[in-house]
């Protein structure tokens, strides 16, 4: 059902496209412009079982993407200036601002040579326990486990639950399943349920989240470039709905204090660590704003309105999917169309 979603929707933005039809809507529903959001940017993987490849591009497709939007006429611009485009009135030219969220080390290693070379401004939301070593990147361990692994076994509401994986499809079943889940808890509760898989599989959780993560010299290094900016992402990365209000409210204080400390200056733009709906609540967009900062980006799709009709503190963003490498699917999302993202089942059987 998953791949006939996707290939639905495929169809649809392939239709939008050679019929014109996305031109049409652009001017009606394009606004300002748009907050592009990426996560990892590495060399493609041949491997089967790949649950967060919609989270990547390649550097080549980075590259491809900064030439078109130079050809297609759009600004490039940093993420102050998107800003303050949302609360002007309408200009000429469309924007398209650059955002990277997690602070993972390939940003530094695959796309700040592309970035550089091109010379245009981006922003790195940083969860900022994870330079320190300190962060746990569970995603990521999730997905190694299943990798290796054709029996897991954890405890899932005070019961022993065992899962056998007979193929790929199965696989992707069970990381749709595991991962749902674990967004669900507190951030002890989480912590626990993955140091407690990572030790039943012999999976080094520490070390893997280091191996992921950009360092302070690396970041030092990217915050000397006038065209990056440096933005907050909490300490820890968790889902704020599942935190305690003065929880979610301490991790935004820290996380911005820490990042203020470190490169020495004013830390103004934030992100919701996923950004999803379900992620944060309506609450923390005003915490965002009582924490001094200017944007808070999510996660959810939509453009950039001009003349203050977007919420700088639920600044929408699109996130492009890494299992695409059409760069008429992404002009057809720039121009404010927007198409339901196909998902696989969320079930598996214990």
């Amino acid at each position: 059902m998953a791949s006939d979603n996707a290939f639905l929707q495929r169809a649809e933005m392939e239709l939008a496209y050679f019929s014109g039809y996305f031109r049409l809507k652009a001017r009606r529903t394009g606004g300002a412009g748009v907050v592009l959001r990426f996560e990892r940017v590495r060399p493609r993987r041949a491997a089967l079982f790949q649950p967060l490849k919609s989270r990547e591009i390649t550097p080549k497709f980075l590259d491809r993407t900064i030439r078109a939007l130079k050809r297609w006429k759009y600004d490039i611009v940093p993420i102050d200036e998107a800003c303050r485009r949302a609360v002007t009135l309408p200009s000429r030219s469309r924007f398209v601002c650059l955002t990277f969220d997690g602070g993972y080390k390939d940003v530094m290693n695959s796309a700040y040579p592309v970035l550089s070379r091109h010379g245009v401004p981006f922003a790195i939301y940083l969860p900022t326990a994870f330079p320190d070593g300190l962060g746990e990147a569970w995603w990521v361990a999730l997905e190694d486990m299943i990798a290796r692994e054709n029996r897991i076994s954890l405890v899932i509401d005070r019961k022993e639950r065992h899962f056998a994986i007979q193929g790929t499809s199965e696989k992707y079943q069970l990381y749709e399943f595991l991962s749902g889940w674990m967004r669900t808890l507190t951030p002890p509760d989480l912590s626990f349920a993955i140091h407690d898989l990572c030790k039943r599989h012999s999976v080094d959780l520490a070390a893997l989240s280091r191996s992921l993560s950009m360092d302070w010299d690396d970041l030092a290094s990217l915050a000397a470039d006038p065209q990056v900016t440096i933005a907050s992402a909490t300490v820890n990365y968790p889902a704020l709905a599942n935190l305690r209000d003065v929880e979610a409210q301490r991790e935004m204080a820290m996380g911005k204090a820490v990042a203020q400390a470190a490169f020495q200056r004013d830390v103004r733009h934030f992100a919701y660590p996923f950004g999803d709906r379900g992620s944060f609540c309506r609450q923390h967009l005003a915490m965002a704003e009582q924490a001094g900062f200017i944007s808070a980006a999510t996660a959810i799709p939509g453009v950039v309105q001009a003349q203050g009709s977007t919420n700088l503190h639920a600044l929408p963003r699109l996130a492009w999917d890494g299992r695409q490498r059409s760069l008429r699917m992404m002009r057809v999302l720039l121009s404010g169309m927007t198409f339901a993202p196909a998902k696989p089942a969320r079930t598996a059987n214990g």
